[in-house]
Formats: structure tokens, sequence, C-alpha cells
């Protein structure tokens, strides 16, 4: 293979020193193999392992023309700048890019991201994603794959980051349905070419096919998701002819989608495919193509430093991994702009409304009872409440709740919807295992009202809450609009119900919040 018939190209200077040539190792730095998860995953150490390879002697001209370049990954970083836990923040993570990595701005780095960058918690959210792109411009990222969540705040605010944004937002597959361009005047690219150590790098962005349905499809509906070999297809060419010698491709994709694509793109010279969306941790090969994710939330990152000639516009070695957020000195000037961002959501969000000695799990039958049950709660005509799992994003911790951890458990702006449907509409919705449901109790697969424990009748018509991007069609709610098209738009903000009900449980130290809670959860 030609990679490993290059291989010793870069230790030739020391022949030139010294005078002396032996034969060498090459080394490859592989990941232990982490387990997919769709959330948050603890990033594994790296692991090196050791290639044998055939040396060829270079010629000096051929020496010369070797360089290196190291790419740092990461993706979903879901607006974590001050971490997930102590020591794990934005401001780490580029301290330890520094001792891990030897990383500079302006060095032989290129510091990319999968997308998903800002919806998360309340530091981020509440600004819309505004404090995150400064974070990340501080941090010195140099181009972004669009992710799905990048649309959450509409196409007004994602326009206003990408222009705050000191790197380019990057996406060869999102296309106007009415004349097939690429949204350049939201501030999208299909591609970018940057220098890097004297190397010609072409930066080709993908975003996820499901986009339309994991964020409000109201936001996306004017646009097409295409395939993504035949993105790459049409723009790699142009990336070549445009003068890029390496061609690098960051994308908001799953680890499926991902080697699966590397399969099908491989004769097209691309060196390396990022992915994002699931939350991986991966740093592998697939036909000579490396793939890089870096979990989630900034908790670790994918690293590939390659050593490539510029005369061939050949890979000489890579040597590739992921490592854990931890260890890190916090860089002084990006912590500065993380503690000013927080002292801002602090005076917004920083009040006290209850007190819970367990904490809520994200996700868990008490949070999505706690959702659900509040909205009932709030509005006591409705029979049944309905809501996605994909909206709780965190955990709501133990001790004060704060207005801040109630914006984390649920970051996007929905608001609720009231619909009409019938029960054997209503009994299609309750069946989709995405779902939380209120108001309601399962028994022998049969579905009951709590109010009065009756039997779900077919053709009765219920109330029912949802929010409007299950109503738009998010998560394959399709049906809802079909069901009741007339769906009528509270206005309310699905967080307000919810706040509304802990405010009035009067919880403290001496009475938490725990046992009203999981009174929720019953019949």
């Amino acid at each position: 293979m030609q990679r490993k018939k290059w291989i010793f190209w870069q230790f030739v200077r020391l022949f030139f020193v010294l005078g002396t040539v032996g034969l060498v190792m090459g080394c490859r730095e592989t990941p232990s193999a982490p387990t997919p998860t769709q959330e948050s995953a603890e990033p594994a150490p790296t692991v090196v392992a050791t290639v044998e390879a055939t040396a060829v002697p270079p010629t000096e001209s051929a020496v010369d023309s070797v360089r290196e370049i190291t790419i740092l990954y990461t993706n979903d970083e879901h607006g974590w700048m001050a971490g997930l836990q102590a020591g794990a923040s934005a401001a780490n993570l580029v301290g330890l890019w520094r001792m891990a990595e030897g990383y500079q701005p302006d060095g032989s780095f290129l510091l990319l991201s999968g997308g998903d960058m800002w919806t998360g918690p309340a530091i981020s959210t509440w600004f819309q994603g505004q404090s995150m792109a400064e974070v990340m411009n501080a941090m010195g990222y140099d181009a972004a794959a669009v992710g799905n969540h990048e649309f959450d705040f509409g196409l007004e605010m994602l326009k206003s980051r990408a222009a705050e944004s000191e790197f380019p937002f990057l996406s060869a597959n999102i296309r106007y349905k009415e004349d097939g361009t690429t949204p350049e005047d939201l501030g999208i690219r299909p591609y970018t070419i940057i220098t890097v150590n004297e190397i010609e790098v072409g930066i080709i962005g993908l975003t996820t096919r499901s986009t339309p349905t994991t964020t409000n499809p109201v936001n996306v509906a004017q646009f097409d998701f295409i395939d993504y070999e035949t993105a790459l297809r049409e723009v790699v060419p142009q990336v070549k002819q445009a003068g890029a010698e390496m061609i690098v491709v960051p994308g908001h994709i799953c680890q499926a989608e991902l080697e699966s694509l590397a399969q099908d793109v491989a004769d097209l010279g691309i060196h390396l495919l990022g992915g994002g969306h699931c939350n991986e941790l991966l740093a592998t090969e697939v036909d000579d193509i490396v793939l890089l994710e870096g979990g989630t939330a900034l908790a670790g990152y994918a690293h590939a430093t390659f050593q490539f000639d510029t005369a061939s516009d050949t890979v000489v070695s890579v040597e590739y991994g992921v490592r854990s957020n931890s260890g890190g000195t916090a860089d002084p000037v990006v912590e500065s702009i993380v503690m000013r961002w927080q002292e801002e959501a602090d005076v917004e969000l920083n009040r006290t409304i209850g007190y819970s000695e367990q904490g809520v799990g994200r996700r868990s039958p008490e949070m999505q009872s706690l959702i659900t049950e509040a909205w009932l709660w709030a509005y006591p005509a409705a029979d049944v409440a309905i809501t996605n799992l994909g909206g709780m994003r965190a955990d709501l911790p133990p001790g004060d709740i704060t207005l801040a951890d109630v914006v984390g458990v649920m970051p996007f702006d929905n608001v609720i919807v009231e619909l009409r449907l019938t029960g054997e509409q209503l009994d299609v919705m309750l069946g989709q295992d995405s779902a939380a449901v209120g108001g309601v109790y399962r028994d022998n697969f049969r579905w009951y009202l709590k109010e009065t424990g009756e039997e779900l009748d077919p053709d009765a018509i219920y109330t029912v809450l949802v929010n409007d991007f299950m109503y738009a069609g998010g998560d394959d709610y399709a049906l809802l609009a079909v069901y009741d098209p007339d769906g009528y738009n509270t206005a309310i903000n699905w967080r307000q119900p919810v706040i509304d009900w802990i405010m009035a449980q009067e919880s403290s130290v001496d009475a938490p919040i725990d046992t009203a809670v999981t009174a929720l959860t019953q019949p």
C-alpha cells in the first residue's frame, strides 16, 4: 500500500543530521473499542499500536515536501462550555490540547466540529448559542459542520451565529428546494480551503439527513437534505479544482452511516471523514479513510496526525485516537469568557424555585411524569399530555432547583399545542416508544384515564397536549397534524407549567419535592 511504502519519510531528516540510517517501525494510534451510545459517553484513553512497514528510501526532494498536520475533532458540543463535571470544561480542553498535542492555533493544527454546537445547558440555550459561538472562537475552531440543532432557534438566529463565528459553517448536502443551491445567504457554505503547514486542505461539511425530524420541521421546510455520496461526488472535484491537496469532511453523521459512506466514496481521494449526531467516540480507518468522532459535551475529543507529501498528495503515515478531557490546565482566556457568560446566566436564571433531595434523572419515569403531569395540572381541561423523550436533555440535580436547571432539562423553545383526537388515534400516538405520556396509564396493553379509571373509547374525542415540534412532524409524529390539522397553538412555553408546578410545591430542605414527584408516576 502506498501509505505504508512511504511511512519512513518523516524520519529521513535524522539521516541527514546524524548520518545514520536504521530500520524503523511506523506507529499508528488506535482507540480502544468504544461503545457507541446515543448520549454522553466517557471517552476512552488513547492506545498506541505498532505496525511494521517496509522501508523505501525516498529522494531528498521528496523529503522536503512532507508536511505534518494534526486534526483535533469534537462534535455534539451542545453548549457544554462549563463542562459536565469539574475539570472538563472548554478551557480545560484547550489546556489539554496544548499539553498532549502541542496545540497552537497558528501551528500545524486543524480544529474541527462535527456540529450540534449549542442547544444544551442554560449558559448556551438561554442565549441561543451566542455564548458558545464566542467560546469556540476563542478556542480556535477552523470550521464546523452544520448539525440538526443549529436550526433549533430559527433561520435568522442561525444566520446571526454564522456571522458571529470566526470559522465557516459547512454543509454540502443542504439545498434549497426551490433551486437546489446551498443556503449561503444564511452563512452556510459547501466547503472551504484552509492552508495548514503549507498544505491546502479542502474541508467539506455534511449534515444528517434526519434533520427534518430532529429539529423543528418548520425551521427546515424549505430545504432538501440530499444524499451524502451524491453531495461529495459533486463537491470533491470542485474542491480539488480549487487547489485542495488534502480532503477532510466533518459531518454530522452517525458511525454506521459514516462507515458505509467511507466505502462508497473510497475512490474520491478523501483523507478523513468526521462524524457526529449519535455522540459516539471513534478513531479508525475504512478503505484508507480515517474516521473520527469525539463523543459529546466536550468530554473528550478525537485526533489524527498525518504526515502528508505535498508533492504527490499522498499520506505517508497517520496516527489517530481518542482522549478524555481530563488533566488539562484551564486556558485563562477561554475560562474568562465562560465565567462572564455564566455570571450573565446566573443574573437571569439563578432563582431558586424548589429543592430536591435526590434529583430527577433525565428521561426517568419521574422526569416523564413531572413534565406531562405539570402540563395537565396547568391545563386541567386536557385529558392527556404527550411529549417526546428527546426533548429531555439533562438531569434535574439534587439540591436547590433553579430556573437554569429547568432550562437545561428542556432547552428547546417549544410551545404547547392543544389537539382533539379520537381514542383510536390517541392509541396510535401513545404506542410510540419515543414518547412520555401523562394523564393515562397502561394495564394489559390497554390505556386508561388516570382521572376516571375509564378505558379509552376508540370513538370518543379527547383533548391532548403536545409540543409544537411534535405537531410539525418532529420525531416522526407527522400523524398528529393529519389527525387534527387545526391544532391550537397555546403560545405557552412548554417549560412554564413545569416551573409553576415546582414552585407550587413550596419545597425546601426540610420538605423536599421528591415525594410529590414520585406520586406523579402513580396511576
